[in-house]
């Protein structure tokens, strides 16, 4: 296994690499991270969680199809009611059980590139959350994988920074946080925003990139990306959350 941070192998004898994928920020800059590498990314994969999801992006993941659409590289779709993860009672055995049909679904992936030495990696955008990260790492184990987490243990606002000098286009989808009002929804992740949001750190505690849960984000532009992403959105806010309800999203 390799170093979580360390660029992906490439060369033309690489075994095929997927990305954990859901269109979000994270996600997509550990993609964009891959591929400045070279690494052999053949597979997007999005789980698709079923109501509220520990190890999960949740909000608007249908659009990831079109993300990988302008990307160019094939999704892969995974269902996590594929397993049943629906009644585990507390967290451990809900991200156990979320964590299946993921796992089963690259099980199925080393099947099919067993020729090619089965998957070779797994990029994942995880910043700071043990919860996750020692999931997909023990699974990533488990498969033969490496893991590659760029983001993990990063500065936020270096991150943030980066995405922006990079060209990334983010925007905010869904907010549940003291401080985020109806405002925030739809509103661009640029510089102004994240200054608003490092305000919000010391009056609130919301974690400059959203890390917490306190907001989710669709990036619809980004130098990987051939075409951006259009969207038709209203907002809906109910008590002290919000989101995005998509109606209509097209390639460009």
């Amino acid at each position: 296994m390799s170093d979580d941070t360390a660029p992906p192998e490439s060369g033309a004898d690489a075994r095929p690499w997927v990305s954990l994928f859901s269109g979000g920020k994270d996600s997509s800059w550990a993609l964009h991270r891959a591929l400045e590498a070279g690494s052999p990314v053949e597979r997007l994969v999005t789980v698709h969680p079923e109501g509220d999801s520990y190890m999960y992006h949740v909000p608007a993941t249908e659009l990831a199809a079109l993300a990988a659409e302008s990307i160019g590289i094939e999704l892969l779709d995974v269902r996590p009611g594929d397993v049943g993860a629906a009644g585990a009672v507390d967290s451990t055995a809900q991200g156990d059980a979320e964590l299946a049909p993921l796992e089963r679904a690259l099980a199925a992936l080393n099947e099919v590139w067993a020729d090619r030495g089965g998957v070779g990696g797994v990029t994942a955008g995880a910043v700071e959350s043990e919860y996750q990260t020692s999931r997909i790492r023990a699974m990533c184990e488990r498969l033969g994988a490496d893991l590659f987490a760029p983001l993990w243990r990063e500065d936020p606002r270096e991150l943030a920074d980066a995405m922006l000098a990079a060209g990334f286009d983010v925007r905010i989808i869904q907010v549940a946080a003291a401080g985020l009002d109806e405002s925030w929804l739809g509103r661009r992740l640029d510089r102004a925003a994240l200054a608003d949001l490092e305000a919000l750190n010391e009056e609130y505690g919301v974690h400059l990139l959203g890390e917490g849960g306190e907001f989710e984000t669709l990036v619809v532009d980004a130098p990987h990306m051939d075409r951006r992403i259009e969207l038709e959105a209203d907002p809906v806010w109910e008590g002290t959350r919000g989101r995005l309800r998509i109606e209509d999203a097209w390639l460009a």
